[in-house]
């Protein structure tokens, strides 16, 4: 009786060490393709993360004002409620007009090497600039949106705060500043797949572990990778077979209308999966509702291989660990407009 429990604990023990082991290999190998987002935001090439100019962003973040309309603001499209976004296929703009791609998450965005589908924009403040004067989003034009800007007391102190000694602090080009500065602290930290990279073999089950082996082992993590699992490079779009017209839109040639070069007809940005199974449709068309139907979609198109079930279960019980602590936004309160502010137009 004694050998016998013996022999069991010994065999339970030996069981164990070989987990462990097995753990160590896939962090070792799973930490030289992704990094944890930190705890803080990062540093900005060429901005300053401070309490004031982070307060102005959240309010031209949430304020409608910054449309021709009234209407609609950076939150309509990147709700910070849910996941950054707005859950729909493509975006609502002015006029109730569709605009022509998914929103991308607000959310982590500041560790894209571009934003955007196509990359056209180099960081947040230049994207921040975009959908002000898409004619199909918010409509308005850099002048009006100074000219409400300097209409109100309360905003044009809170940009000489913001921006201190500059001689004109109320600029469209601070503008940008602001929101990309509040976009920078935007981040989701502590995912329990953070949690299992710092070293926290129990963040993740053994489900989700095959998952992530199936991940990096058929090739998921050559386009997915890094803090973001992806956002860094392009990659056409049916590397290996082309979706259907549902799924692909013929008339969006994706990254070519930035480039005009031929190759990068139907090439886009590799969607970062930070939080994706809050962001739901996918794909730059938002025609799939289902995450695992989007991973076997790209198991086709991509990779040229048809995952099983149980591989496309597995990856897709992974990706849902890469949800994040979501960042708590209070809704600023707005300044009141003024005798002078200009007035909504083209509803």
């Amino acid at each position: 009786m004694i050998r016998t429990i013996w022999t069991a604990t010994a065999v339970a023990l030996v069981a164990t060490a070989a987990a462990a082991q097995d753990d160590a290999a896939l962090r070792e190998e799973a930490l030289s393709w992704f990094e944890p987002i930190p705890l803080n935001p990062p540093d900005l090439p060429d901005n300053l993360v401070t309490r004031d100019r982070v307060d102005l962003g959240a309010m031209l973040f949430f304020d409608p004002r910054m449309s021709a309309s009234g209407l609609f603001s950076c939150q309509t499209c990147h709700n910070v409620g849910l996941g950054g976004d707005d859950g729909l296929p493509v975006s609502i703009g002015h006029g109730w007009q569709r605009g022509p791609r998914n929103a991308p998450t607000a959310f982590n965005a500041v560790f894209n090497s571009a934003q955007f589908w196509d990359g056209r924009a180099a960081d947040l403040a230049e994207q921040a600039m975009g959908p002000v004067q898409a004619g199909v989003e918010m409509n308005n034009t850099p002048d009006n949106v100074i000219a409400t800007l300097m209409s109100m007391p309360e905003y044009v102190e809170a940009f000489e705060t913001a921006f201190p000694g500059e001689e004109n602090p109320v600029t469209f080009e601070n503008f940008a500043r602001a929101i990309e500065s509040f976009e920078a602290t935007l981040i989701t930290p502590n995912s329990r797949f953070d949690q299992w990279l710092n070293g926290s073999d129990g963040a993740l089950t053994d489900v989700e572990k095959a998952g992530l082996n199936a991940f990096i082992e058929e090739g998921c993590a050559s386009c997915h990778n890094g803090i973001n699992l992806g956002g860094q490079d392009y990659y056409p779009f049916g590397l290996i077979e082309r979706p259907g017209a549902d799924i692909l839109p013929p008339g969006d040639r994706g990254r070519y209308e930035v480039t005009k070069t031929v190759s990068d007809e139907y090439v886009f940005r590799a969607s970062p999966l930070r939080n994706i199974g809050l962001t739901a449709p996918y794909f730059h068309s938002g025609a799939v509702w289902s995450l695992e139907e989007a991973v076997a979609i790209m198991g086709s198109a991509q990779l040229g291989i048809d995952l099983t079930e149980t591989q496309v279960q597995e990856i897709t019980a992974f990706l849902e660990t890469l949800e994040g602590e979501q960042p708590e936004v209070v809704h600023p309160v707005l300044p009141r407009r003024t005798e002078t502010t200009p007035l909504p137009s083209d509803f």
